[in-house]
């Protein structure tokens, strides 16, 4: 499969890609803020509004999530046949009109359908789509670095938007705080993904029908390629430990008596580590191979988890175990989009990422809640942080077995429709 790569700037016209990337930056920050990281500050305000426990509002955030994860697949798709820019822009119109209807809501099946709607928009709207957009775009030399500008842009989202709504919410009620980001999310990222995003010209140019006969062809070869599946034990393996360390790692490190604010300032590390080890990942990774690498910081993690007990009791050695576990923390949103584009290239990477999105999304969904029931037991947390530790473990081995093996030989390839870089 061989494609020209033009250059980036062509005088002093900059290369369309780097436009999409400034875009998603912005987007995605937003979107992230507003749909995703609002729910746990306005969490206990709509609880008491409505007169339920916040154990039945965040089952409706869990059905937010297992709508995400069914959505993925069929978004994938529609991302290979048309391209991103209405499915975003839909999707980003269909996010806004859920935090309208959630700021309007009065019972608790209200709540539950509209978090099915906001899951389905999440899909269209986040990372799931960004990603196959940017991978369409540039070629595999410039693709990590795309990748980058936008994740660790986003990667803020938590530090900008929390606090915000947690403010708004003070000052404004929850109910007005989600008016407000809706129209934020709406106003800025429906008309950026409106006009900005397109699909490259060599995908334009491409013939329809032999394009799809040879997107569902890599499809099948990569379903049918055991390496597809021990990357899919890897990333589902990593996802639940991460999900599982987000949620209980306040809990425990205040079960091991530090203060409050020691575990919530300690826990926050994570989110400052996410951008450290994927600027790590991006420089060794040119001189590494990009699987060994993952798999060496999948193993630090999971010394960082199965440390901590030993470790936690006191403040150094908890930073220190947290910030082991936390270097690995976002590389899997940087790491994913390479070993599946260098294997099974970019014709049908929505399809592909999505089915992988989809049993990942999935382990973000459960791993929380089968981890909270084992902290019932005084050795709760134990048993949970030596989970944690041997889902790194399988992550590493999954990213490293047949990671040698030849790719599947569909057949003969179409032109791609990845763009230059």
């Amino acid at each position: 499969m061989t494609t020209t790569n033009p250059p980036a700037v062509s005088g002093r016209r900059v290369f369309h890609g780097w436009w999409i990337v400034s875009t998603f930056a912005i987007t995605q920050t937003i979107g992230y803020g507003s749909l995703y990281y609002a729910f746990a500050v306005v969490l206990h305000p709509v609880a008491a509004d409505l007169q339920t426990s916040p154990a039945v509002v965040t089952g409706a955030f869990t059905t937010a999530i297992l709508a995400q994860a069914a959505a993925a697949v069929p978004v994938g798709r529609r991302l290979d046949r048309h391209g991103g820019r209405a499915l975003m822009t839909t999707g980003t119109v269909l996010g806004a009109g859920m935090l309208v209807a959630w700021s309007q809501v009065r019972t608790i099946g209200q709540l539950y359908l509209i978090f099915i709607g906001l899951g389905v928009a999440m899909a269209m709207a986040l990372y799931e789509a960004a990603t196959p957009v940017l991978v369409s775009w540039f070629d595999a030399a410039r693709r990590p670095r795309a990748i980058l500008g936008m994740i660790v842009v986003a990667g803020f989202a938590s530090t900008v938007f929390m606090p915000l709504t947690g403010w708004l919410t003070d000052r404004h009620g929850w109910r007005t705080t989600l008016l407000i980001l809706a129209a934020l999310y709406g106003c800025v990222a429906a008309p950026l993904h409106l006009l900005v995003v397109r699909r490259p010209s060599s995908a334009a140019g491409a013939s329809g029908h032999e394009t799809s006969a040879y997107r569902r062809i890599l499809i099948r070869a990569a379903i049918r390629d055991s390496r597809f599946w021990w990357l899919a034990v890897a990333f589902v393996a990593h996802a639940a430990a991460m999900t599982t360390m987000t949620v209980h790692l306040v809990g425990y490190l205040v079960s091991r008596d530090h203060p409050a604010t020691f575990a919530a300032t300690t826990a926050g590390l994570l989110g400052v580590l996410s951008v450290t080890g994927r600027l790590l990942l991006t420089a060794v990774g040119r001189r590494l191979r990009l699987h060994r690498v993952v798999a060496v910081v999948f193993a630090v993690q999971a010394a960082g988890a199965l440390s901590l007990p030993l470790l936690g009791g006191t403040r150094l050695g908890a930073v220190l175990a947290v910030t082991a576990f936390g270097l690995g923390f976002g590389i899997s949103s940087l790491a994913t989009p390479q070993l599946l584009a260098d294997r099974y290239g970019t014709v049908a990477y929505g399809s592909i990422a999505g089915t992988l999105a989809a049993c990942v999304t999935l382990a973000k969904a459960g791993a929380p809640l089968a981890a909270a029931a084992l902290l019932s037991d005084s050795a709760g947390y134990l048993i949970a942080l030596v989970a944690i530790g041997g889902a790194c473990l399988v992550a590493a081995g999954g990213i490293l077995i047949r990671a040698a093996a030849p790719r599947p030989a569909p057949g003969e390839p179409v032109p791609s429709a990845a763009g230059p870089g």
